[in-house]
């Protein structure tokens, strides 16, 4: 029997087809709400605070309306400043980096050409050139902000789970499945438990031959249901189900907040620091009975605007996400009940994994 996680399906499809009505109020979400590129989502989710890198970063990100609409007077002036401001506020990026000076000296030049060259495409109005320097600009920003990471795990850890396995920091993974590969980035930073117990059930070979059990058309595609009458993982030591708390995290705060739903603290319009916006977040299931009592399976959202418009997904403050699926997404649209995962491997991040505190 697979475990449900905890939302309601009704209330989105009512919405979307105009039999509920809910006055908008895009105008009060935050700007994260909306971003759905997954390389975008896990750079403003890492512990970072350099304020002039994320203004770049965040402009860039920006002008992906600007560009849907051909507004090239606006992306020009963005461009500019985005030079301008890499080259004015090169000694304080290099501040916030303790150590890898010449590797970060490295980057920073390899940006300030890709910024020169998408002003240069601003200026020629020239779309997709202007789209590819773009990616490659925030790929290096990205690089940058990974060598301000600091050494030290910067968040606590409850002493009542101090059982339980956490990734302290981020892993890559490939999913194989029976309609081809995917590639994913587990966060530990914001999810570690949640991330430690999914490596450390891939690292183990859990994961391996089994069945989609749950598919919900445009909304998820979940698995970990293991053989047999169980429905989680059983500690070989302690012969029990181990279990995972909710884990979210919610923009600002200092502590992780778990076991507790955005919906029972009052955050009602509040957005996570790792939101379900996008085809191929990874999600952590647990039952309707308890928040307490995730234990091994976990989906995949599917993503529709349509059925989660910003603002009103019913996921997010509900379930812990947990990573994204940064290439081969298209084929979650292919899997149904009757494939399966062939397996998880894990690509690079196993360092930062813990069995315990």
């Amino acid at each position: 029997m697979a475990k449900k996680i905890f939302l309601l399906i009704l209330l989105p499809i009512l919405i979307s087809t105009g039999l509920i009505y809910i006055e908008p109020a895009i105008a009060a979400l935050p700007t994260g709400n909306r971003v759905k590129d997954p390389y975008a989502i896990l750079r403003n989710s890492l512990p970072i605070n350099q304020k002039e890198l994320r203004e770049i970063q965040h402009a860039l990100e920006d002008t992906s309306d600007l560009v849907r609409g051909n507004r090239w007077s606006t992306i020009n002036q963005v461009a500019s400043r985005s030079q301008f401001l890499i080259n004015s506020q090169k000694e304080k990026i290099f501040k916030s980096i303790p150590n890898s000076q010449k590797e970060a000296e490295k980057i920073l030049s390899a940006l300030k050409e890709n910024l020169q060259d998408l002003n240069e495409a601003a200026s020629n109005k020239d779309k997709a050139n202007f789209v590819k320097i773009r990616r490659k600009a925030l790929e290096k920003i990205g690089d940058i902000e990974a060598l301000m990471l600091p050494e030290k795990f910067p968040y606590k850890i409850p002493k009542e789970f101090d059982n339980l396995p956490r990734l302290l920091g981020r892993a890559n993974v490939t999913i194989q499945t029976t309609k081809g590969d995917m590639y994913a980035v587990i966060d530990g930073y914001n999810a570690p438990l949640t991330a430690g117990a999914f490596i450390d059930l891939a690292n183990k070979g859990f994961y391996n031959g089994l069945p989609m059990n749950r598919a919900e058309e445009f909304f998820i595609l979940q698995t970990g249901d293991p053989k047999g009458s169980d429905i989680g993982y059983i500690d070989p030591e302690t012969k029990q189900e181990r279990h995972v708390p909710l884990e979210i995290r919610a923009p600002g705060t200092e502590e992780t907040i778990y076991n507790q739903t955005f919906e029972e603290l009052g955050l009602y319009t509040e957005t996570p620091v790792l939101p379900f916006a996008t085809l191929g977040t990874l999600g952590w299931a647990h039952s309707d009975q308890s928040l307490a009592d995730g234990s091994s399976q976990f989906f995949f959202f599917l993503y529709e605007a349509e059925l989660n418009p910003a603002g009103r997904n019913l996921i997010d403050g509900r379930n812990a996400a947990f990573g994204y699926v940064v290439e081969g997404e298209e084929i979650l649209n292919e899997l149904g009940v009757n494939d399966r995962i062939n397996s998880i491997k894990i690509t690079n991040g196993l360092d930062k994994l813990m069995e315990h505190a």
